[in-house]
């Protein structure tokens, strides 16, 4: 939802005719946005979180046979000139189908044009869950290719039984598969990444709900440094109140966000706590930033000059990390072998010294010489001439 929303708010409604799709149980967050509306099915986040857990494809053959069936609806009835998409793979089929120019929005971690130093065993209950770390770390490095060629293959059986071809078996292939791709990344963190000439990094996509502020908001002491905490919507809920406790233990303040879920039974003195909070202003009160290490609040912090610490599950947030890391603007924490006192430790660390804002400054430096509306709006218009 949020990196589509931010894209679209960089088209002049009177140059264009804007629609916006997705489920009816995210249509709340569209409050602001001047288009059209239109209910698009998708998994709810329960099934896609057991997916990753278990290390199972996150679409099977059914699930993206019946979306491509709900995309063609909605493409005949709306009939636009150009798709945009945020890991809807399903477009991948449906806007050729439809002879439409598709746009997608992904990461440059996951481009076959730029390869990680190396993949990080992610929270996977049958390997990570009975073996120790090291062996679990080592059998994901090999069996990596073939787990990626698994994921691969409801899609291309899907596209071919429309007569596309297969994306063969690199699943950075199939996430990335598009008539242009749109990285909400800087290329500043990705040295050496070899991009052809439809691959675009449009910078981070900033995005907050349209919520209010708790009524606490303002009464935030700053006299002692600020962490804000988030573990957003695909982070380990159930980690917050233990977090909540470690941090207690520190001269922090801390202001967290539990993204919709329940609020904790009890919070520490030195904690306020909302399910929702103004993310950028948040990030921009702290000294540090935890997540669950996922790109759309890492940038956040980053774009404040802020570093952040990742308490990471899926892949997607291990290798988001990796490069925050390599910049020297992060720290990563698995959240399979979570550690209260260690992550104590560290955010004493973090906050107290220097090298990781400093890092941090710089990057947000690098950021401001992205403007990701204009540069998404000039790409649209080109794509529209030819």
């Amino acid at each position: 939802m949020a990196r589509p929303l931010v894209l679209s708010a960089a088209l002049d409604p009177g140059e264009f005719d804007i629609g916006f799709a997705c489920d009816s149980r995210c249509k709340w967050l569209l409050r602001d946005f001047p288009g059209r509306y239109f209910p698009l099915s998708s998994m709810g986040s329960d099934h896609f979180l057991d997916a990753l857990a278990r290390g199972r494809p996150l679409y099977d053959e059914a699930t993206l046979k019946r979306y491509v069936r709900d995309d063609l609806e909605l493409l005949d009835e709306f009939r636009p000139k150009v798709v945009i998409g945020d890991f809807r793979l399903s477009l991948s089929i449906s806007a050729r189908l439809r002879s439409i120019p598709y746009l997608g929005i992904s990461n440059c971690y996951w481009s076959p044009y730029w390869r990680p130093r190396r993949y990080v065993v992610p929270n996977i209950r049958r390997l990570t869950g009975i073996l120790p770390l090291p062996f679990a770390d080592a059998l994901f490095r090999l069996a990596r290719p073939i787990a990626f060629a698994l994921h691969c293959r409801p899609l291309n059986r899907v596209r071919r039984s429309h007569g596309l071809p297969s994306l063969g078996n690199d699943l950075r292939c199939v996430y990335t598969d598009a008539d242009h791709v749109l990285y909400a990344d800087i290329a500043e963190l990705f040295p050496g990444a070899d991009l052809p000439a439809n691959h675009h990094f449009i910078g981070p996509l900033a995005w907050s709900p349209p919520v209010p502020s708790p009524d606490w908001w303002d009464k935030v002491p700053i006299e002692r440094p600020i962490v804000y905490l988030t573990l957003g919507s695909s982070g380990q809920a159930e980690l917050l109140p233990e977090i909540l406790s470690s941090l207690a233990t520190l001269d922090v303040t801390v202001i967290a966000a539990t993204a919709g879920g329940n609020l904790p039974d009890a919070t520490p003195p030195n904690a306020y706590v909302a399910q929702y909070l103004p993310g950028a202003e948040a990030a921009r009160l702290a000294r540090l930033v935890i997540c669950n290490g996922g790109s759309p609040t890492s940038y956040q912090a980053l774009a404040a000059g802020v570093p952040v610490i990742g308490i990471a599950s899926n892949l997607d947030q291990f290798l988001n990390m990796g490069t925050l890391v390599r910049a020297g603007a992060g720290e990563i924490m698995r959240a399979d072998r979570f550690n209260g006192p260690a992550l104590a430790a560290l955010v004493k660390k973090m906050v107290e010294g220097t090298e990781h804002a400093a890092a941090a400054g710089k990057i947000a430096a690098r950021i401001t010489g992205y403007d990701s509306g204009s540069r998404f709006a000039a790409l649209v218009r080109s794509v529209l001439k030819t």
